[in-house]
């Protein structure tokens, strides 16, 4: 029997718009993220448990955990003869990676339970791919942190299609997830086809001062490099009182804010624990709109999918 964690992620960080990820972990050590379990059967067998299992599709080729099992053996050419349990720990739609964590998790598992047959570089195409079945783009924002950790560049080149880039690891990352669901696929549908040259030219700048700095270690300069050109100009209409929270939570202390993934769970970061706590109350207080809603404290998952008890 083999059993996979794969964290929670926080994609684009604002700054990075489908070429950056970040894995991310409670600092209350609370499970954020997906578990797969695989053992021998005599047939295939899935079964999903967990918080939110009762919001994945109950028809097995719909359901993604089926599609990556179907993809791995279809890679192998062996017969699919396991039980495989998701454990459902994220919301899905929540813009925390929740496709990506149960694709990740499950393409490990499966890779560690037939002694590794696939490479590492092979896992995170097909991971690519079966998160383009969901939001209609293969993107590699999400994946590549949950499985290889820390925070990813995305380079999609012959030789690397990720790259683990240095963080600020004084930096607490406050998610807050209001309990309702955004689509990536909606998300993605509102943005421009086309974008003004001053907006692509000042995206460049942002993301090249990003990685600059954090590559020099100034977590000023990232933390003012911090600005959404691309998406949130679009995306907080989606989202209730964006501008008013971001507005009250720089008056608390948070040192960036923004639209984790498609939304609607939002992050915002600050270098000091006690305000980190303020920006948790307020966001229990005044964004989480359904009793199922959260909010956690959390730093950067250096692991990604790890092999769990």
């Amino acid at each position: 029997m083999i059993k996979i964690y794969a964290p929670a992620s926080i994609g684009n960080l604002g700054v990075g718009f489908d070429i950056l990820g970040a894995a991310i972990t409670p600092i209350n050590n609370k499970i954020l993220g997906d578990i797969i379990t695989i053992q021998s059967s005599h047939q295939f067998q899935l079964t999903n448990i967990g918080k939110y299992a009762q919001e994945i599709p109950q028809y097995n080729k719909k359901n993604i955990v089926w599609k990556a099992c179907k993809l791995f053996f279809e890679k192998i050419q062996k017969k699919n003869k396991i039980h495989i349990i998701l454990e459902k720990n994220l919301p899905i739609s929540s813009g925390l990676g929740s496709s990506a964590s149960s694709i990740v998790s499950t393409l490990v598992a499966l890779n560690i339970f037939f002694n590794y047959p696939l490479k590492k570089k092979k896992l995170l195409q097909m991971m690519g791919s079966l998160e383009g079945e969901i939001s209609g783009e293969k993107h590699y924002d999400n994946v590549a942190p949950s499985y290889l950790g820390g925070i990813q560049l995305i380079l999609n080149t012959k030789k690397n299609i990720s790259n683990s880039i240095p963080y600020f690891k004084k930096w607490f990352w406050i998610i807050a997830w209001p309990g309702i669901k955004l689509s990536t696929s909606q998300s993605r549908s509102i943005l421009p086809k086309l974008y003004k040259r001053k907006t692509c030219i000042q995206y460049g700048k942002n993301i090249s001062q990003f990685l600059y700095s954090s590559y020099t270690n100034q977590s000023d300069l990232a933390i003012s490099s911090m600005k959404d050109v691309i998406a949130e100009p679009f995306r907080k209409n989606l989202i209730q009182g964006f501008l008013k929270h971001k507005k009250n939570l720089k008056k608390i202390g948070s040192l960036a804010y923004g639209i984790s993934g498609s939304g609607p769970t939002l992050f915002s970061i600050t270098e000091n624990k006690n305000i980190a706590k303020k920006i948790q109350k307020y966001f229990l207080e005044n964004y989480i709109q359904e009793k199922n809603g959260f909010s956690y404290i959390c730093t950067i998952d250096s692991v990604g999918a790890r092999e769990v008890k």
